[in-house]
């Protein structure tokens, strides 16, 4: 279980933010909508915010629930049940329909379990001081290396020897990164959509640096930081600034 949660939130423009967080007392779940280009069909009826906050309340009521599901489980149905509510208008095999990465903790007595699927951090703060980041980084890998063009990102969502994305296809939650720690070596779990990790990507920081901030001064100072170097060196690519979410739980030895 844990001791205490907090957690921040920031819209990285005018447009309404697109990451969700929803957590319980033994868990966190941080979600970061794709937003969808311009000029993309979506085929889908709904926008982003539409999956992100249907996503992020089935995997609530499924967490909540606590009958100890693998975290993969919970998030296979939880796509499912997503899935189910879009409207027959919806085309659910358009690889451009509304999707997110997804970074789940949950922490019992003894262990705490982690997953990830897509671009999102979960980072453990072992009781040595070391940080263990839990990344997935197979957008980064993709044929031809960066910038990619939109035809290369459709192609490659959800797709073998692409990327994984919670959206419409609930087998893509087998593909998320998944593991568990012991409890006793953990002293608390940072949750983190991209738009914070720019701070270890882009500007250097440790993400030791990174939860000292978060334990010391809270996740909002967190994304300041982001923010502040945003403005002083500028973004290596894509927007200046991105959505930014980061969440910290203290475990409750």
């Amino acid at each position: 279980m844990f001791a205490e949660i907090t957690y921040a939130t920031r819209p990285g423009s005018a447009r309404p933010n697109e990451d969700l967080v929803v957590a319980g007392p033994s868990w966190i779940v941080v979600l970061d909508g794709a937003t969808a280009a311009p000029e993309v069909d979506s085929g889908c009826a709904h926008d982003v915010a539409w999956l992100v906050g249907r996503l992020g309340g089935a995997l609530a009521v499924r967490l909540a629930c606590g009958d100890g599901e693998p975290l993969a489980g919970v998030l296979e149905s939880a796509i499912e049940e997503t899935r189910a509510a879009h409207s027959g208008g919806c085309d659910l095999d358009n690889p451009d329909s509304p999707s997110a990465t997804v970074a789940m903790v949950r922490a019992g007595e003894r262990r705490v379990e982690y997953l990830v699927l897509g671009d999102s951090t979960v980072v453990l703060s072992e009781v040595g001081g070391q940080a263990r980041a839990v990344s997935d980084d197979r957008l980064e890998r993709l044929p031809g290396g960066r910038p990619y063009s939109l035809e290369l990102i459709r192609r490659m969502r959800n797709a073998a020897g692409g990327f994984w994305v919670a959206g419409a296809r609930p087998e893509a939650a087998r593909q998320s990164v998944t593991g568990e720690a012991d409890a006793g070596e953990v002293r608390g779990v940072g949750v983190f959509t991209d738009g914070v990790a720019r701070l270890c990507d882009w500007y250097g920081w440790s993400w030791e640096s990174v939860l000292d901030v978060l334990a010391r001064r809270g996740p909002g100072a967190v994304i300041g930081a982001v923010r502040e170097l945003e403005v002083a060196r500028g973004a290596v690519r894509g927007k200046r600034h991105d959505d930014a979410t980061a969440a910290w739980g203290l475990l409750g030895h």
